[in-house]
Formats: structure tokens, C-alpha cells, sequence
């Protein structure tokens, strides 16, 4: 079955608990214990394999439902950036459809979706990079980064527990060669040396290369967005080069 088939099993809702298995209960029309509503209970731990995928998979449906709603609408142009980020199967549209619309009736309540996926990959700093970044891509669909979207990213940045710096970095990724300086994307400083640039880009090729964030439990449904960070990177890398003279 895939990933998406098992985002409406009540089976699998009540393993995770937490918000994150209240709103697949509610998905899959079922009641959820109220011991499982709120951000404790069950889904304290870190998680692996199939479990790790559902994770990841409703915790990005709900985040970017509620991002969507940040700016206090959500378009057409941001629905259609979630379902190009996510390749949803057709004869599972309504079941993802199901929980995006539970999640984006408001704001409210995004931080305990965000506090128990960074509970759950607390030790995946890079799946929860990359859930950031999807974030990122449905906050620029219309052309506008609007100021509570970014404040809705700031947060959601530091529960998962980057720093300013490397919030400025993951930002900087989704601006574009135009608008993106590539310091900033490879999380150097102007006057780094070119062992530390070197050092910095393989760093962050390795941490977000499809093949290992697919290890860590993000779904194979994601990994465009994986590859177009590692895009980013790689330019971000080239331009310094060739600033600096590089071989």
C-alpha cells in the first residue's frame, strides 16, 4: 500500500497520537481517545520506517494548510504548489484532501503539529529541513513572501531548532539565483576560506541528498522538492567559484 493509502488507517493514527493521530482519526472518520488530541501522550519518541513516513506526510499536509492560511487565504496557486510538491496518486485526492481541509480552517494550532514532528525527528535534522523547505515552496507559489509567512516559517524553524543563521540559510535557497546571495545558502561567511566553502557545500549535498533523506523517512512522494535544494545548492556553489577562481 502506499504512503497515502495509510494516511487514512486509524491503525496507524493511534500509534503516532499526538495531533498528528487526531487529525488522521478525523480523517478517517473516526473518534480519537482524548488522550491523543493534545501535543503529549503517544508520539513523544523517534520513529522509523513506515510510521516515520506517515509522520512526515500528514505533518507536511497540515503545516501547509496552515501556511497557506497564513497571509489569510489559501489560493489556488498554493494548493497546486502542495500537489506538485506532493505527487498525489488520484484514488488518494480525497483522503489528502480530507486532512488539508481539517487543517486549514485557521492558523491556530500549528505549533503543536510542529512540536511533536520535531519530537519525532529530533535526531533527523535534515527531515526536518526538508519539510521546511516544502513550506518555503508553497509560501513563494504566488510570487509574494508575505510578512506572516514568514513569521509562521520563523517559528515553525526555531521548534524544529534552527538558529537565525540557519533559517537565513534555508530561506536563501528558495529565493532564487536573482535574489539568493550563495554565502548565504551555503551558511558561510563572505571571507570564508575555500576549504570551508568546499567543506560547507559537501556538507549540505550529503545531508540533502534524495537517497539519504528517503533512509531517514522522508516519502519518495517529496523528493523533488530534495532535488531542487541540492539545485540550489549547486548553483549557489558554482557562482562562489567563479567569484573566487576556483578549480
Amino acid at each position: 500500500m502506499s504512503i497515502w493509502g495509510k494516511i487514512a488507517g486509524v491503525g496507524l493514527g493511534a500509534a503516532l497520537g499526538g495531533p498528528i493521530g487526531a487529525l488522521i482519526g478525523l480523517a478517517a472518520g473516526h473518534a480519537m481517545d482524548r488522550s491523543m488530541e493534545g501535543a503529549g501522550g503517544m508520539g513523544e519518541g523517534p520513529v522509523r520506517g513506515a510510521e516515520a513516513s506517515v509522520a512526515f506526510t500528514v505533518g507536511v499536509i497540515a503545516l501547509a494548510a496552515k501556511m497557506a492560511k497564513a497571509d489569510g487565504q489559501v489560493t489556488r496557486v498554493e494548493v497546486d504548489a502542495f500537489k506538485q510538491m506532493f505527487h498525489v496518486p488520484p484514488a488518494e485526492a480525497k483522503n489528502v484532501g480530507r486532512i488539508f481541509d481539517l487543517a486549514r480552517q485557521d492558523v491556530a494550532g500549528f505549533e503543536a503539529y510542529a512540536k511533536q514532528i520535531a519530537r519525532l525527528f529530533r535526531d533527523r535534522p535534515s527531515v526536518l529541513e526538508d519539510l521546511l523547505d516544502g513550506l518555503f515552496r508553497i509560501a513563494m507559489a504566488d510570487g509574494i513572501y508575505h510578512p506572516s509567512e514568514d513569521t509562521f516559517l520563523r517559528r515553525v524553524a526555531e521548534i524544529f531548532g534552527f538558529g537565525e543563521h540557519d533559517f537565513l540559510r534555508i530561506k536563501a535557497s528558495h529565493l532564487g539565483p536573482d535574489g539568493a546571495d550563495p554565502f548565504t545558502v551555503l551558511g558561510v561567511a563572505h571571507d570564508a576560506s575555500e576549504e570551508d566553502i568546499r567543506k560547507a557545500y559537501r556538507r549540505l549535498v550529503k545531508e540533502n541528498h534524495p537517497d539519504t533523506l528517503i533512509a531517514q523517512g522522508v516519502p519518495e512522494e517529496m523528493i523533488e522538492t530534495a532535488t531542487e535544494k541540492i539545485a540550489a545548492i549547486n548553483d549557489a556553489y558554482d557562482r562562489i567559484s567563479k567569484m573566487r577562481g576556483f578549480n
